[in-house]
């Protein structure tokens, strides 16, 4: 057949029905394993969940049953409700209902007159006073019943009052009740991550789900076992746990807890389903390239003239070669002639490709080292603009005039030396060390940021404890000025405090300086690159103020470490020891001095 003569198809071919077979029995016994033991889990996670509720709504019982147990006991409670007079009986219970913030609170006396009621309707106490429980309590015993609610199920605890001596007597009753409410559904959701609904006489009263899905939850309220809800949100299992005991065997009813978990987003996270699908597509891929393989080796003769070119180039690495091709009817293949042919296409290509690669390399290395030139100076180019500025001024002293003229002088000197840096890039960076007041040169470095063009002020917290420093001074005024001008243009219009603050102090022996702007900070996924040559996300910037700092401050010894927070600035920290290592530092390179020049080149 002619569309088996092509590798492509015949590998195509293989590949595609041995993938086919693999995935398509992987997808069928993976979905029948995963989906049965989700089915199953589904309904333990349920039937745990239902043991969870209802222990957490007997031990909320328990706990208001154990309180109204202490208030009843109350010897000033006792006092009070002897009195009959409701009046007496609410200035002595107001506290107690406060601390207990119950949803329901009611006293009785002895005759089942309502003599304090708080927390709820007066409807709500008035049915609550005629129940069961009340007469039980009475007559001395302890109950509990549920009262349905417009926005839930209040469950009542009552005890009776009893007056121990000179005779046991039942003084009255009281009476708490909290409501199973929304709120409650929810933390019960939170704590067991099911949703949950509480309903009575047919009717769901409190949800975690929407009223929408009510209709359909009540239908569920008198059923048994677990059983599937179809509601607006998806699939559930509903799990019916009664409220107060029922007979054994029989149906349901009363007040009623629904338990529901999404049996939609259950089978939607069967994570393990796409695990054993890459599996699967894994093995079609290696059954795949194996047969492709063999196949591949029945068509080796038309490929041996591309074989033995590629490995001469591979040995000699002249990309220019031209491979010879060949015919030969048996094993004609068109897909290497095809690719005999574009090879010998690309190599006539090569020679050119290599002339135009050279000559941009060129341009490269010309653009990267102008970009050193126009970064190292600016600032003194600007601290000069700033000179002749205060010359122009018609009542310049001669004390200023000296000064802007040294200024200038200084800032010359300084543009002569990064020429001569610059185009001696080869050699690593030197350093001249001396004892420097650190104080001091923190001053003269945030004035020469000040002056190299608008902006925000420069606060100075400066440790006056802090000790003489060996350094080279220029080069370390030279990385403060770079990072200072960087830190105003971040804070350039923030008012309040200082933007920009430059702090030095003592830590461990060694000499801290921070320099901290309250500006637009740096992203975190940027964080990381702030050092990088030519990594720069300002406009205008060239990329190389810290990488240069970098360099400078390791040279000496220290480090220098970068912190920043999104929206509410950064701060750079160095650290620098009170003397570098090594007699001989001033006529050592900076260790990062190669690779910043390689870069400029």
């Amino acid at each position: 057949m002619r569309i088996l003569s092509s590798l492509r198809s015949r590998m195509f071919l293989a590949s595609a029905v041995l993938a086919v077979l693999c995935i398509g029995m992987a997808v069928y016994l993976v979905s029948v394993r995963v989906t049965e033991e989700a089915e199953r889990t589904l309904e333990r996670e349920i039937t745990t969940t239902g043991a969870q509720v209802d222990q957490l709504r007997s031990d909320r019982t328990e706990q208001f049953m154990l309180m109204a147990r202490l208030i009843a006991d109350v010897p000033q409670l006792k006092a009070a409700l002897g009195t009959d007079d409701p009046p007496t009986v609410a200035d002595v219970v107001v506290e107690y209902q406060r601390k207990l913030s119950a949803s329901l609170f009611l006293l009785t006396n002895k005759r089942g007159d309502v003599m304090y009621s708080s927390g709820g309707s007066p409807r709500a106490a008035e049915i609550a006073a005629h129940q069961p429980a009340v007469r039980d309590a009475l007559a001395g015993g302890e109950s509990l019943s549920l009262l349905p609610q417009p926005k839930g199920i209040l469950q009542i605890v009552t005890v009776p009052v009893r007056l121990d001596q000179p005779a046991p007597t039942v003084l009255g009753t009281l009476s708490a009740g909290f409501l199973l409410d929304d709120g409650i559904a929810g933390q019960l959701k939170k704590i067991t991550g099911s949703d949950i609904a509480f309903g009575m006489d047919g009717q769901i009263l409190a949800s975690t789900l929407p009223r929408d899905d009510y209709p359909a939850l009540a239908e569920r309220l008198r059923s048994s076992g677990i059983s599937r809800v179809q509601l607006a949100s998806g699939e559930y299992e509903v799990l019916p746990q009664p409220l107060t005991a029922a007979a054994s065997g029989s149906i349901p009813s009363g007040p009623m807890a629904l338990i529901l978990r999404s049996r939609t987003l259950q089978l939607q996270g069967l994570f393990a389903i796409n695990r054993d699908l890459g599996a699967a597509a894994v093995l079609a891929v290696l059954l795949a390239t194996v047969l492709s393989f063999a196949v591949a080796r029945t068509i080796t003769r038309p490929l041996a003239a591309i074989t033995d070119v590629m490995r001469e180039v591979a040995a000699t690495g002249d990309l220019t070669q031209k491979i010879a091709i060949r015919h030969n009817n048996r094993w004609d293949d068109e897909d290497a002639r095809l690719l005999a042919t574009t090879l010998n296409t690309l190599t006539d290509s090569v020679a050119r490709f290599q002339r135009e690669m050279s000559q941009k390399e060129r341009l490269t290395a010309l653009g990267r080292l102008s970009t050193v030139i126009a970064h190292e100076i600016r600032n003194p180019l600007m601290i000069i603009k700033g000179s002749l500025h205060t010359l122009r001024r018609a009542d310049l002293g001669p004390d200023a005039l000296r000064e802007a003229v040294a200024d200038i002088d200084e800032e010359v000197a300084r543009l002569n030396r990064v020429v001569n840096e610059v185009l001696d890039f080869a050699r690593p960076i030197p350093f001249d060390l001396s004892t420097v007041d650190l104080n001091a040169l923190c001053r003269e470095s945030a004035t020469a940021a000040q002056a190299s063009g608008s902006g925000p002020a420069i606060g100075l917290e400066l440790d006056p404890s802090l000790p003489p420093l060996v350094t080279d001074p220029e080069r370390l005024r030279s990385a403060l000025v770079n990072m200072l001008v960087n830190a105003r243009h971040a804070a350039n219009g923030r008012g309040g405090e200082p933007p920009v603050v430059l702090r030095t102090a003592s830590a461990g022996g060694r000499a801290r300086i921070v320099v901290a702007d309250r500006g637009v900070g740096i992203a975190p996924a940027d964080l990381g690159h702030v050092f990088d040559p030519y990594f720069t996300t300002r406009r205008g910037g060239t990329g190389l103020g810290l990488p240069i700092a970098k360099n400078i401050v390791e040279g000496l010894g220290g480090t220098i470490q970068v912190s920043s927070v999104l929206g509410r600035g950064t701060e750079i920290a160095i650290e620098l020891p009170a003397q570098p290592a090594g007699p001989d530092q001033a006529a050592e390179p900076a260790a990062g001095g190669s690779d910043l020049t390689a870069h400029a080149s």
